[in-house]
């Protein structure tokens, strides 16, 4: 079994050797990485040259953000499972993917795996700031959903029901969990450990406002997928257990 692992990176220099390296130093052998630069003018490209051996596919020019290079990453895809790990993540340990390999062997009708994440420190990724324990699976409205670079997909789902929404700025990763767990019930299979740091800073974590709108987004990823969700009380049930997290970030 293949694993396509995608990176999508944008002057990401000082973070994405960090990355590259991670997933080099996989002990799952059947690995096919691809690297999706936005154009890159901070040395980024020189980097992912220095790797050319083991990347197996790189790109460098324009694109419309992060999650139209997602799209692209996977429809460059041949692996018989997707893996997304953005340029300033890495992998928890070199037995991640040999982890996820195993589950998808034993089980060979799932659709998915999702595990939990470390959000780490910026410039310590040794410092664990949050644990996202994800949990057994639960309903989307009362605030669950896996943590996105912990998300191990079949090809064929992203073929048979669809890639990244571009119209969503903020929570397009949000809705194609929703879209494939809950509209289309796709299978998943918890596995319950840290596979991936996730260094503090997103994009949706930036400022009160990209917060404010990424929840919005949110609850518009239940409309366009006809899904019921209670507005009012929905960004509590979404944000009370992530800052929960915070004071128990070890465990």
């Amino acid at each position: 079994m293949k694993i396509s692992v995608i990176t999508v990176c944008y002057n990401s220099a000082d973070t994405l050797e960090v990355t590259i390296k991670s997933v080099k130093k996989q002990t799952y052998q059947h690995i096919e990485y691809i690297i999706i630069d936005g154009g890159s003018t901070d040395g980024s490209v020189e980097i992912i040259k220095r790797y050319e051996t083991f990347v197996s596919k790189w790109v460098s020019e324009p694109d419309s953000g992060l999650y139209d290079a997602m799209n692209k990453g996977v429809r460059m895809a041949t692996g018989d499972v997707i893996a997304l790990i953005n340029s300033d993540d890495l992998f928890c340990d070199d037995l991640a993917l040999e982890k996820v390999a195993k589950i998808f062997t034993r089980q060979p009708e799932l659709d998915s795996v999702y595990a939990d994440l470390f959000y780490v420190a910026q410039f310590d990724t040794n410092k664990i700031v949050r644990r996202w324990k994800t949990g057994k699976q639960r309903k989307f409205r009362q605030g669950w959903h896996p943590a996105h670079p912990t998300f191990y997909v079949r090809r064929e789902v992203y073929e048979q029901y669809g890639l990244f929404n571009l119209d969503f700025r903020l929570a397009a990763d949000f809705e194609i969990m929703l879209r494939f767990l809950e509209r289309y019930k796709i299978s998943t299979f918890y596995l319950e450990e840290s596979l991936v740091k996730m260094r503090l800073g997103g994009a949706t974590n930036q400022s009160l406002k990209n917060i404010k709108e990424g929840n919005f987004e949110c609850l518009r990823a239940f409309k366009v997928n006809n899904l019921e969700v209670n507005s009012v009380l929905y960004p509590c049930y979404r944000l009370l257990p992530k800052i929960l997290q915070y004071f128990k970030p070890n465990r």
